[in-house]
């Protein structure tokens, strides 16, 4: 056997031990006094770290990650936030480059939380808790380019700016658009190196997938060449609304007319592209009580920073209410749901069986503590040291005493007995002897007593007669 093996049995036996002596009495007092504060000691403690347990904060690891490096921003000054607000969920926030990696770290079990796309590694195990942004598929053509739609893009190299995270949306248009017998060519490109793609004309069209702000739409006009007579183009998915029913992650979305540009306006009119959100998904264990107050945090969170950080306005409820769609993809988290419908439990709701069971613990405790105390102030002392029983034994005193001397001796006793009991009687002492009791002992001893003397006196008078 392994020495932590040996180890547990020999506890093991020594608290076995215990509870025996326990059980038999034979401790003394003093022991026993030691043994129940110290078990007393260690239940306390006990309890108070399952309290401090219990209500203490509980803290979350989640993933986040982006090209730009704002999403793990974004959700540490979210963490900050909840724990200046004493938030019973905390956030320790894990950094990494892209939402692809951040949903990789979730499906591998590293991390309870990520901020990632739907579209991208193995979700299976996720539960949505909020929605965290949108990002929006544009193809953009450079300035002066001839591309206005799709199908122009016939023998044409689309640069897919953040490469493998985009590979999803790209496999889509292909099949959507037979882009392979088109002869389309995807290069995966790095945000770095976007612009020497342009001005080499090694791309003739950008792919990319950002959220629509004033920050991104400022990174995306500063990727092409400034030229008064003409702006990039945004070409249009036709298809997004049949692509959005048949993958359930994608969603059709028009963009509003002039949106990149005002004057002139770009696009000139709305435009039919792919939406994709950003999630932050738990895993399906996370219980419903955490879930609900991390949801309940963050919404918390957002509010207070939207001032500081616009793009947080972004940050919503999953719409649960569609008859398909990426909300209906990864399944609302329960805790999250019944903070949104207003059907988060009370705390009579949560606790009250804690309270039934835990008044039937009380008094099952109380009992056990009266045990204790009796067991604690049991006489030590055997039942032949008992005052009745010390009485008792003193009636043989009587009978085999051969002299007043004895016998007087015998009675300076049992008054010291009596009248031991008596100042007993007098101070309420639970321990003494029912005075019932007592006094038919007393009346027992005082008729042997008298019955001796006379005896005595008998004796006497015989010896005198004898003497005579």
């Amino acid at each position: 056997m392994e020495r932590e093996q040996y180890q547990q049995l020999a506890i093991g036996a020594a608290i076995l031990a215990i509870i025996a002596a326990i059980a038999t009495g034979r401790l003394p007092r003093w022991l026993r006094v030691t043994l129940v504060v110290g078990l007393v000691a260690l239940a306390a403690g006990a309890a108070l770290y399952a309290y401090r347990y219990a209500t203490g904060p509980t803290t979350l690891s989640v993933a986040a990650g982006s090209v730009d490096g704002d999403a793990p921003r974004f959700m540490t000054a979210i963490a900050s936030r909840m724990a200046a607000a004493n938030s019973p969920v905390r956030l320790k926030v894990i950094e990494k480059p892209t939402a692809l990696e951040a949903g990789n770290a979730f499906s591998a079990g590293d991390v309870d939380l990520a901020v990632t796309r739907v579209d991208i590694g193995d979700l299976s195990g996720a539960q949505t808790v909020v929605v965290f942004g949108r990002g929006v598929v544009l193809i953009i053509a450079p300035p002066g380019s001839s591309l206005t739609s799709i199908d122009d893009l016939k023998g044409k190299t689309v640069g897919v700016v953040g490469g493998q995270i985009n590979h999803k949306i790209v496999d889509v248009l292909n099949k959507e658009y037979d882009l392979d017998r088109a002869k389309v060519q995807f290069k995966d490109l790095v945000l770095t190196d976007v612009q020497h793609a342009i001005k080499s004309r090694q791309v003739n069209a950008l792919l990319i997938v950002m959220p629509i702000t004033e920050k991104y739409l400022g990174l995306l006009r500063n990727l092409f060449p400034r030229n008064a007579k003409s702006g990039p183009t945004l070409i249009p998915i036709e298809s997004a609304e049949a692509i959005a029913s048949v993958t359930k992650y994608y969603e059709s979305y028009d963009l509003p007319k002039g949106t990149l540009q005002g004057s002139p306006a770009i696009p000139d009119d709305d435009l039919t592209t792919l939406r994709v959100p950003f999630y932050l998904v738990a895993k399906k264990k996370l219980s419903d009580d955490v879930v609900g107050s991390l949801t309940k945090a963050i919404m918390d969170a957002r509010r207070d920073l939207i001032g500081e950080y616009p793009v947080l306005a972004q940050i919503s409820e999953p719409d649960t209410d569609k008859d398909s769609g990426v909300d209906t993809f990864i399944p609302i988290h329960p805790g999250a749901s019944a903070y949104f419908d207003g059907t988060q439990k009370t705390f009579l709701d949560k606790y009250g069986d804690q309270f039934f069971y835990g008044s039937m613990l009380l008094g099952t405790l109380s009992s056990i503590f009266a045990a204790v105390w009796k067991y604690l102030m049991k006489n030590e002392r055997g039942t032949e040291n008992l005052p009745l029983m010390r009485l008792y034994a003193l009636k043989d005193s009587v009978a085999k005493a051969t002299c007043e001397s004895e016998l007087a001796e015998t009675e300076q006793r049992i008054d010291e007995i009596f009248r031991g009991e008596l100042e007993k009687h007098a101070r309420g002492g639970r321990d003494a002897v029912d005075t019932g009791a007592l006094g038919l002992t007393m009346q027992q001893l005082a008729n042997s007593i008298a019955q001796r003397r006379a005896a005595f006196s008998k004796n006497d008078a015989v010896a005198l007669k004898q003497q005579a």
